[in-house]
Order: structure tokens, then C-alpha cells, then sequence
């Protein structure tokens, strides 16, 4: 083989494995909006310490369930430090979190796919 084939080769094989990495660990598949009470936030981790947290989102009634009102957690991590001051202050508060969602997970990012890069809005909940 020409010096120039191996070349080739090598560039489209780098190309391949930097494509394949981005979009398994850095490409955002989903983008949206969560809200409910948030009831645990935390930091976290053995070597890289992470924002994690989870909220509380209200069900609908069924009446397959008899009629009671089902609860869904949400868990996501943080990675800027501003929305984890941000949502440090605001446990046990209604919360509109925007987030993204990723189809693996980073150490540094956090133990869930799902990582909020934003508050939308804090409502105290009313007792």
C-alpha cells in the first residue's frame, strides 16, 4: 500500500470513531420542559462530583388506578454551577426546568441522560 492509502484510511477511520462518539455521548436527542416539585437535590460522586436531582411531577387521574392522582420522578443531573445555586434555593418548590436529553451518559456530567441547563420558572408551593 501507497503511504497515501494508509493515510486515507487512517483519516476516514479517526472520522468514523469522532462521529460515532459524538453522537452516542455529546449529540442531543431531545429537548423539552419538566415541571413539578423538586424534592431532592444533591452533589455528589467518588471522583467527579455532579449536581444531581429529581422532581416530582403530578399524574392525572385514572380510573383504572380507582380515581387517585399517579406521581412520576424526574431525574436529571446539572452541570452549570449557576442553575445548581438556582435550584439549591428553591427545594421543595414547583419548578419549570428546561433540559436535554442525551443518549449516554459522561462521568463529569452526571449519572442521568437527562441534564437541566435551565430554570424557567420557581413558584413557592403553597401549604
Amino acid at each position: 500500500m501507497k503511504t497515501r492509502t494508509k493515510t486515507i484510511i487512517i483519516l476516514v477511520i479517526l472520522l468514523l470513531i469522532t462521529g460515532f462518539v459524538y453522537q452516542r455521548y455529546y449529540f442531543v436527542f431531545g429537548e423539552g420542559a419538566k415541571a413539578g416539585t423538586m424534592n431532592y437535590f444533591v452533589k455528589k460522586g467518588y471522583m467527579f462530583k455532579t449536581y444531581e436531582g429529581r422532581l416530582i411531577q403530578t399524574g392525572i387521574r385514572t380510573p383504572a388506578q380507582g380515581g387517585s392522582i399517579a406521581s412520576n420522578e424526574f431525574m436529571f443531573s446539572v452541570t452549570d454551577e449557576k442553575v445548581a445555586k438556582q435550584l439549591s434555593s428553591s427545594a421543595g418548590s414547583y419548578l419549570e426546568l428546561h433540559y436535554k436529553e442525551y443518549l449516554h451518559t459522561l462521568p463529569w456530567r452526571g449519572v442521568s441522560v437527562f441534564v437541566v441547563d435551565s430554570v424557567i420558572s420557581a413558584k413557592p408551593v403553597n401549604q
